[in-house]
């Protein structure tokens, strides 16, 4: 007598994919379920609103009567329903409640469309996945008309209520490429991240503008503040030293402790630096932010000065004139030191934008750029709000 193991050992059965056989027959069945609800629920509905079940009428008594069928195709969680049977009436056209919340795709295939688009996956890619898992036919056209829909959230987003519970805060603009009237203009998404006392690290708010003034700084930290910002825990404001940002946080938040990014420091002395001199010089300069102490820093630098002073004074003319803002982050712990000397955690923020935005060229406007921005730190977020920087968590 032939055994289990015999039997599944034979040749015809040996490669055959039990697991994805009784997944597909599931997916039909259900569907197949799923289409007989929809059509008798319509059915149902349609004998409600004319007073009468098939082949019931009274003409004397019922005005309006059934018209036959026509066909729709319809995106669900089991696949596509192609052909779903939908009962018409003479007189106008019906509507169903089943359908008018399904539209041409069940409710969550929308909220995958959007949950996918937010993980950073390209509109004509949303398209091309939901095609091979559930058999749906989504263009990109489609999913760009239900990712606007995010421009919802996003408005929510920036005009949601903020806690005053950030201990650093780091400000930075990255460039976008907007189509405009005449061409493509270049336009600067300003950003701020910042990081709690528990070390969750959040993108707080961005906003594309013009350009990185002064003004423009100001409107976005006025908009924080006014939302509950009021900057009174921040022990700490990086920036990469653009001035009209320096400005705009000494007005809007003036006891505020600023510090200079060491990496676009030591890029503007590289600038001042012969090709020959740099290597060296540089890593001589490096040394001061990795100092045990700001006593230390403060030796080394005099003993950088003393090397370079001859051979490169405007290299050394640049970093003393912005030393006390370079050294900062020396009254912070020690653990802290590494995430607040530069502005590098929210520049990795940009290189996600940058790998989403370059191969499109240019956002159609402003509020498409907006939406996408929205998309990118909404998930980044999300990912955060699972695990704290180890470097908070541990005392130190």
């Amino acid at each position: 007598m032939a055994t289990l193991r015999d039997v599944v050992n034979e040749p015809c059965l040996a490669d055959f994919d039990l697991e994805s056989w009784l997944w597909e027959d599931l997916t039909a069945r259900a569907r197949d379920q799923l289409r007989a609800l929809l059509e008798a629920s319509m059915e149902t509905e349609l004998t409600q609103r004319l007073g009468y079940a098939p082949y019931q009428r009274d003409p004397a008594v019922h005005g309006d009567y059934r018209n036959g069928y026509y066909e729709r195709d319809l995106d669900t969680q089991f696949g596509s329903i192609r052909g779903l049977r939908v009962p018409r009436a003479r007189r106008g056209a019906t509507s169903y409640r089943v359908l008018e919340r399904y539209g041409r795709r069940a409710p969550w295939v929308n909220q995958l469309i959007q949950e996918m688009f937010l993980a950073g996956i390209g509109t004509r890619r949303v398209g091309l996945l939901l095609g091979s898992l559930f058999d749906a036919s989504v263009s990109a056209t489609t999913v760009s008309r239900v990712s606007r829909q995010l421009g919802e959230r996003a408005r929510a987003w920036h005009g949601r209520k903020l806690e005053d519970e950030y201990q650093y805060l780091i400000l930075d603009g990255v460039r976008l490429r907007i189509k405009g009237a005449c061409g493509v203009i270049q336009c600067t998404a300003l950003c701020v991240y910042g990081i709690t006392f528990e070390g969750k690290r959040e993108m707080i708010d961005c906003l594309p503008a013009r350009g990185e003034s002064e003004a423009e700084w100001v409107a976005l930290l006025e908009d924080l503040r006014r939302r509950g910002l009021a900057g009174e825990k921040v022990e700490l404001a990086v920036t990469d030293g653009a001035q009209g940002l320096i400005n705009a946080l000494r007005f809007v938040f003036p006891r505020l402790p600023l510090q200079r990014c060491w990496a676009h420091k030591l890029r503007n002395v590289s600038n001042c630096l012969k090709v020959g001199q740099r290597t060296e010089c540089l890593r001589d300069a490096a040394a001061i932010y990795r100092a045990a102490s700001r006593r230390e820093a403060l030796h080394l630098f005099r003993w950088w000065k003393a090397k370079w002073r001859s051979a490169a004074p405007k290299a050394v003319a640049c970093l003393e004139q912005d030393l006390e803002s370079l050294l900062t982050f020396f009254s912070q712990p020690q653990a802290h030191w590494k995430k607040v000397r530069t502005t590098n955690v929210i520049e990795r923020q940009f290189r996600e934008v940058r790998r989403r935005t370059n191969p499109m060229t240019c956002f159609v406007n402003q509020q498409s750029a907006d939406r996408i921005l929205f998309a990118i730190f909404h998930y980044a977020n999300q990912r955060w709000a699972q695990s704290l920087l180890k470097e908070f968590t541990h005392n130190s």
